[in-house]
């Protein structure tokens, strides 16, 4: 059931009461101490049981008539027969979660490279696709592989899961690291993916699964210069991007795209989809060369970003994009705020429910942000999901043995993902060393971005009725 309305008074105390409830963290706790009181275990499942290090991100349905999260398995650091797939899990009851569905990609120790790593889900005319991400290199089988689409459409029987489409880029080998779904005002259902070159393309899915040999409807190009990569030794070799985030603004009737990479962090006009057009950077930023995420709040006013690499001591940082949009300013180089859970961290991704940001923070597990004030974030939860050594991940040169050189002391493990079911509040986790996590915080069942004055807008689409606030597409007679 969503969260009923809340009137002022209510909303400033449930404000106050997750601050109070959220007492001083503690990245290294003691048995039972685990979390702040107010982040209670909804369920939990391992899910390496096989090799440790190699569950990467997490999607979750957001129809409660849908109880599946899909769990992607990355290409783990010196396993003979690595698991590279995808798990489905049933939460009907959340409090037993259970595998009901696992698929391995064939000859999965020939493969080179991360992956799977960029669940999707996607509902257009009527059925359910899970559009899955996966990073090859080159020296093994599909390096030119960016994602496989599944027809879901028939769970929980499994036995009606169907793949439908293969999708390849030819013409730059090296797979989707990164895949958004999005539901543009026209009413097409797009995914946006990340390619092994400057550009992000834009999918029709419905195109797609049709087998249709012209899928891609758009292209947001990095903008970034050959001459200034911000190499840090060699490092970037072209202006690739990292993550992404698209979302409607009523207030100025655009669909916006929010693009994380190399040299900056910049804000893209995608009403037009053929024609993407940089409305607004972040660029110069000290400590940033590159961004690894770029999340916005629902008014696209503020947006969290944290840098690539996703380095250790490296604090996530609030910018105002206002200027940058109105046209006052050419580019925004300064943060308003910042905020970290522990000087020794480094969170990797964000879920922005305004006023909260619920972040997947590597060692530093899963982390609840306050927003309100976004020139002074502040933590109201968090729940340890890795407890041990604060650093023991894989290197960060890559994911297999060849690059990684095995295990050592990086950042890249514990809490990969974060994702947020909006009709019921249901957070959910996906931890490189533990698995699958499920946990409500108190005072938060549910979220609508009326009941906060802000656009209905997150990650979360609608995909029956189109953006918020964006006139509905005329049906074609």
């Amino acid at each position: 059931m969503r969260m009923k309305c809340l009137g002022s008074v209510t909303l400033a105390l449930v404000l106050i009461a997750s601050s109070a409830w959220a007492q001083a963290y503690n990245p290294d706790p003691a048995p039972g101490e685990q979390g702040s009181r107010n982040i209670k275990v909804v369920g939990h499942l391992p899910l390496n049981v096989a090799a440790p290090f190699n569950t990467s991100d997490i999607e979750i349905e957001q129809e409660l008539s849908r109880p599946y999260v899909y769990v992607d398995h990355a290409n783990e650091a010196g396993v003979a027969n690595p698991r590279i797939g995808f798990d489905i899990i049933s939460i009907k009851d959340p409090s037993k979660p259970k595998v009901i569905y696992e698929w391995q990609i064939e000859n999965a120790e020939l493969h080179r490279g991360a992956g799977s790593l960029g669940p999707t889900i996607i509902k257009t005319k009527g059925r359910y696709y899970f559009f899955n991400g996966f990073q090859f290199r080159q020296g093994g089988p599909d390096a030119d592989l960016g994602a496989i689409v599944w027809d879901v459409t028939g769970l929980p029987d499994t036995s009606k899961i169907k793949e439908v489409a293969r999708v390849r880029v030819t013409e730059f080998p090296g797979g989707f690291h990164e895949t958004f779904p999005y539901k543009h005002s026209t009413g097409l259902a797009l995914v946006i993916a990340q390619t092994s070159s400057p550009a992000a393309y834009l999918y029709d899915v419905d195109r797609v699964v049709a087998g249709d040999p012209n899928p891609v409807v758009g292209k947001a190009v990095n903008p970034t210069p050959p001459t200034a990569l911000c190499a840090e030794g060699g490092r970037y070799s072209r202006a690739e991007w990292h993550d992404f985030y698209a979302g409607y603004d009523p207030a100025t009737k655009q669909d916006k795209l929010y693009a994380a990479g190399v040299s900056g962090a910049f804000v893209y006009d995608i009403t037009d989809l053929a024609n993407p057009k940089v409305i607004a950077s972040v660029t110069g930023v000290a400590g940033a060369c590159a961004f690894h995420t770029f999340t916005p709040t629902p008014d696209g006013r503020y947006a969290m970003g944290q840098p690539l690499y996703t380095y250790q001591y490296a604090p996530a940082r609030v910018f105002d994009l206002k200027p940058a949009l109105d046209g006052t300013v050419r580019t925004i180089s300064r943060p308003i705020g910042a905020w970290t859970p522990s000087w020794r961290g480094s969170v990797h991704n964000f879920e922005v429910r305004w006023p909260y940001v619920f972040v997947a923070g590597q060692s530093d597990a899963l982390q609840v942000v306050n927003l309100m004030d976004p020139t002074n974030p502040y933590t109201v939860g968090y729940y340890v999901t890795r407890p041990g050594p604060y650093l023991h991940g894989i290197g960060i040169a890559g994911f297999d043995v060849e690059r990684a050189g095995g295990r050592s002391n990086s950042m890249y493990e514990g809490a990969w993902g974060v994702d947020v079911r909006n009709a019921d509040g249901l957070i959910v986790i996906s931890d490189f060393d533990s698995g699958f996590w499920a946990f409500k915080m108190d005072g938060f069942d549910g979220w609508n971005g009326h009941q906060w004055g802000m656009p209905n807008v997150s990650s979360a689409q609608d995909w029956d009725n189109g953006p918020d606030g964006a006139p509905k597409p005329q049906k074609v007679s």
